[in-house]
């Protein structure tokens, strides 16, 4: 098997995170160091360094594999070097946590994860039937915060008691914290709450959805679209909530690539010669 590159930048990272293609993220930051920090790498799951042999059989060995500690050094090093040894496609995070915020680069709010999503992997509950909000907001926390999150999605009058029951976290339904704040969408609540709130790509994604969610087109030209295409996909799923974040996860994925490195580009007719 050919292993990638030994490290890996903080913007070439940063451009991973919330694709699918996104790489396993392992903070191996000491444990003091972890519990005394503000913030997290997106998607990220801490590990003792001095560990690897105990939890590299919990990863993937089909995808990469990314570690941090604080700057790069011999803590993530030495994983890494076991990890690759292992025939997995493990990198260092250059320079780690340091560089990621010299690179002024989000990080999410800890305090956060402690209130929302406590165990791993978090869980959570909504209303069932999903067409926009409650499709943004698990592709949010799948895309990063939380890799292996579960999704429940029953009849309106239970959320409530089922999140009581199973210690799930509930959204997009009144009466609840991540939910609709005025005209702001439970997604737009969600981002700021984890503090992904101030991200270009991300800020302008919240205006697709606010705009899709709430009927007005008029916020972002693409709100018409997701509208569009959203309510679309729930036609063809039916009943089946599961297969239409699949699908629907497709969607948001394009948005934010789109967002990020394409909305430069404009096509006319006839096309003209490269």
């Amino acid at each position: 098997m050919h292993l990638a590159s030994f490290s890996i930048s903080p913007h070439d990272l940063w451009t991973l995170i919330g694709s699918p293609g996104a790489p396993q993220i392992i903070d191996v930051r000491r444990r003091d160091i972890y519990d005394a920090a503000a913030g997290v790498l997106p998607a990220s799951t801490w590990r003792d360094f001095s560990a690897v042999a105990d939890w590299a059989s919990s990863l993937d060995k089909t995808r990469p594999v990314v570690l941090s500690c604080k700057q790069g050094k011999e803590l993530s090093q030495a994983p890494v070097a076991y990890l690759r040894g292992e025939g997995f496609n493990a990198s260092i995070l250059q320079g780690g946590y340091a560089a990621w915020a010299d690179a002024g680069l989000p990080l999410i709010d800890k305090s956060a994860l402690a209130r929302f999503a406590p165990k791993h992997p978090s869980l959570w509950v909504t209303r069932r039937r999903p067409k926009i909000d409650r499709v943004a907001c698990p592709w949010l926390i799948r895309r990063y915060i939380d890799p292996q999150a579960r999704m429940l999605y029953v009849d309106p009058e239970h959320v409530l008691r089922v999140a009581e029951e199973t210690s799930a976290m509930p959204f997009d339904i009144e009466g609840v914290e991540i939910s609709h704040d005025g005209p702001r969408c439970s997604f737009d609540t969600m981002l700021k709450l984890f503090g992904l709130e101030s991200e270009p790509s991300l800020a302008r994604l919240a205006l697709i959805v606010r705009g899709a969610d709430t009927a007005r087109p008029d916020l972002a030209p693409e709100a018409a679209g997701l509208h569009a295409v959203s309510l679309g996909l729930s036609a063809l799923a039916g009943d089946d909530d599961h297969v239409m974040i699949e699908r629907s996860f497709v969607v948001y994925d394009a948005l934010l690539a789109y967002l990020r490195f394409a909305s430069q580009e404009r096509h006319n007719w006839p096309a003209k010669a490269a």
